[in-house]
């Protein structure tokens, strides 16, 4: 990847260490975002995990790879079958390593002058001012779920949560039910929940955050946050071919879980444009059977065409003989290129589970959504879809959380064919050409990337 003429002449070459939490969903968007600091001249070295770099295919492009241990080489987290331990032998065993490799750099023409490090591992920002370097905390949800767990933090949100909603500053009312699933059922995973929440233990010594979003997203959480944090927006961090295509090469996030077959292109290409309703999931995100056979003869029942990402671990979830019935209309695959896939004419709606990543693709991409949230961030994300940016419908759930074929048959066709969908459609193509803004010169997040750079660099 090269930078344009005119980017990145800054004074001298900083040397920027990046450190994801250690899966996919966190890695994509920090690698993203080291590349972009990379194109602006300086060296950028990012720290997957060991056991990372060996269970999938990392292209970090002009970025070097500095892999930690955290203590789990050989199988990550599922050594560990209880959180609370794994989150204690990452603490442990990522500090020790991540010392051992600013250490390595100390006496080096490549010495370490700044860590970018994921919120969920505030001990990081302990170690770099160790040896003096900055900090820059990096977020990898929205604001608006980081406002959250930032009130509970300070304890202006308490547990159980009572009544049928809550307000809280700058954030619109939301329902217990639009809260981060971790917030809403507290008892359900408090190793989770503590180390969400630890995000702001220590941020008051950081020397940024940096949030992935941009400034029109969020704009009132983004004011709001500015007055307690350095805050700066970056994002949205998805490859620059869909943005601003400033970084030459950069068109997908270069980093591959599965054996890449993208036969489900050749399948759009034959059909036509906003014809395909496509369904993902993410990679974690796990439906439950009933769940898995509602949406499935819902999708029957719409009779559009459909592109369906099915993970391996769940193909059997899906209704008997459901791919020879609907094998005229839908194609079933264990993995596509989410991104082309969505740039693709033929897309005429996603259903997601509205995870962040997936959220702010189809953003930038201007495709309308279905959301159909799970746990963690979901929810929240789902309610800003639907009600704040207009570029979605949240079907109803019935009293299990389950949606049902008719409804989400109902929501499918509303967003291809119906009234709302028009009106989705058009906010979703005016939230396509914002996040090119933002990303492009003279937008917020292009602006704050010069400006931390610069700061980075002495400027």
């Amino acid at each position: 990847m090269e930078k344009k003429e005119g980017e990145g002449d800054h004074k001298a070459l900083v040397h920027v260490l990046v450190l994801p939490y250690p899966i996919h969903g966190h890695l994509n968007p920090m690698l993203q975002f080291a590349k972009r600091l990379a194109s602006k001249g300086l060296k950028v070295s990012i720290s997957p995990t060991l056991f990372m770099t060996k269970s999938m295919k990392i292209d970090a492009g002009p970025v070097s790879i500095e892999p930690i241990s955290d203590g789990c080489d050989e199988r990550g987290h599922e050594e560990i079958d209880d959180a609370q331990l794994y989150l204690e032998q990452l603490t442990t065993s990522g500090s020790q390593s991540l010392t051992k490799i600013i250490e390595k750099h100390q006496h080096s023409s490549n010495k370490i002058g700044c860590l970018v490090y994921d919120s969920f591992l505030p001990w990081a920002l302990d170690v770099a001012q160790r040896f003096g370097l900055r900090g820059a905390a990096f977020f990898t949800q929205s604001c608006a779920v980081d406002a959250v767990y930032y009130y509970v933090h300070q304890g202006q949100l308490v547990f159980p949560v009572t009544g049928n909603s809550v307000s809280l500053p700058a954030l619109p009312v939301l329902r217990v039910s639009e809260l981060p699933s971790l917030v809403s059922r507290s008892e359900s995973y408090p190793a989770v929940l503590d180390l969400l929440v630890s995000q702001f233990s220590n941020l008051d010594r950081v020397d940024w955050a940096l949030f992935n979003t941009f400034d029109k997203l969020e704009e009132e959480l983004v004011r709001w946050m500015e007055e307690i944090f350095r805050c700066k927006t970056i994002g949205p961090t998805v490859p620059s071919a869909y943005l601003d295509k400033s970084i030459e090469g950069d068109t997908n996030y270069g980093v591959t879980l599965h054996d890449q077959n993208a036969d489900c292109m050749n399948w759009l290409n034959t059909r036509e444009t906003g014809s395909v309703v496509y369904i993902s999931f993410g990679s974690i995100a796990e439906l439950v059977p009933e769940q898995m056979d509602e949406l499935a003869w819902g999708l029957k029942g719409c009779n559009y065409y459909f592109l369906w990402v099915v993970r391996a671990s769940e193909e059997d979830k899906l209704p008997n003989k459901f791919k020879e019935e609907t094998q005229d209309k839908g194609l079933i695959v264990k993995w596509c290129p989410q991104l082309e896939v969505l740039a693709h004419h033929a897309i005429g709606c996603f259903v997601t589970h509205c995870g962040w990543n997936s959220t702010l693709e189809a953003l930038s991409l201007g495709v309308p959504l279905v959301g159909v949230p799970q746990w963690t961030d979901q929810p929240t994300n789902a309610k800003y879809v639907e009600e704040v940016w207009g570029v979605g419908l949240r079907p109803s759930v019935d009293e299990n959380g389950i949606v049902g074929r008719i409804e989400m048959e109902h929501c499918i066709r509303e967003v291809m064919e119906g009234e709302r969908g028009r009106d989705i459609k058009r906010n979703a193509c005016k939230w396509k050409e914002l996040t090119k803004e933002a990303s492009s010169p003279g937008g917020s997040s292009h602006n704050n990337i010069e400006e931390f750079v610069t700061e980075i660099s002495g400027g």
